[in-house]
């Protein structure tokens, strides 16, 4: 058989996904990570751009950060991570994997403050609100198509890059592509094509299931702005 119809066979095969280690108990670690990492990456990434677009300042500074942390390889963060107290395994790669997201969030989150309407942003401070008070209740909903482009982008990124983590010992589907290679390849091939294809298709489940999500989180009367928002956020992507 050629390495394609080696691919059909072992992922026809239950074993491969239901026995200790198979394609189950994988995604259950690739997802886990994805998750964590994203969530590292908005705690740190939201706050940061929310409150300099609020207050106008630090525009070449998020370019400069978002910049600096996308030409910083994955693989060469999950070689120098686990050399620290962090050590081998999940915390490494969850660390590596929420600098790689923080770009996209980063820079939708400030974007989306700096594209609020100036006459609502105007009208508010008129009405007596405090600076918090404009940003809670006027120009973070307002924002939400940016974050929520930012974060579907961030996410389908974080997925697709967690295979790198078999090089740590970090689980995820890249144990079964690291594992096909440790293969002669004329009995790995199919299992290592077995594996890219795993990760391509979680990658796009994502996508598809935060399109999803961004279309329900988003107010009809802002969803031309979740589309200019999606342009932009893939434009800044395929920049950097």
């Amino acid at each position: 058989m050629n390495p394609v119809q080696q691919a059909v066979v072992w992922l026809n095969d239950p074993l491969n996904w239901t026995n200790p280690g198979g394609v189950l108990d994988r995604v259950g670690e690739h997802l886990s990570m994805s998750v964590a990492a994203v969530l590292l990456g908005c705690l740190v990434a939201w706050p940061v751009g929310l409150w300099l677009g609020h207050s106008g300042r630090g525009g070449g500074a998020v370019v400069l950060i978002s910049n600096l942390t996308l030409s910083i390889p994955t693989l060469a963060l999950l070689t120098i991570l686990p050399l620290t107290f962090l050590g081998f395994g999940r915390p490494a790669v969850v660390v590596a994997l929420a600098v790689f997201a923080v770009p996209p969030l980063l820079a939708n989150a400030y974007t989306g403050v700096r594209q609020a309407d100036p006459e609502a942003r105007d009208a508010a401070r008129g009405m007596g609100l405090s600076g918090w008070q404009v940003l809670r209740r006027v120009e973070l909903p307002l924002a939400v198509p940016y974050l929520a482009a930012g974060f579907r982008t961030a996410a389908v990124q974080v997925v697709a890059t967690a295979a790198l983590a078999s090089f740590v010992n970090g689980g995820g589907l890249g144990q079964i592509i690291r594992a096909g290679f440790g293969l002669d390849i004329a009995a790995g091939g199919g299992q290592i094509i077995a594996g890219g294809v795993l990760v391509a298709g979680l990658a796009l489940a994502a996508e598809g299931l935060l399109a999803l999500v961004e279309r329900v989180v988003t107010p009809r009367p802002l969803r031309r702005t979740r589309r200019v928002a999606n342009r932009r956020a893939a434009d800044a992507t395929a920049g950097n």
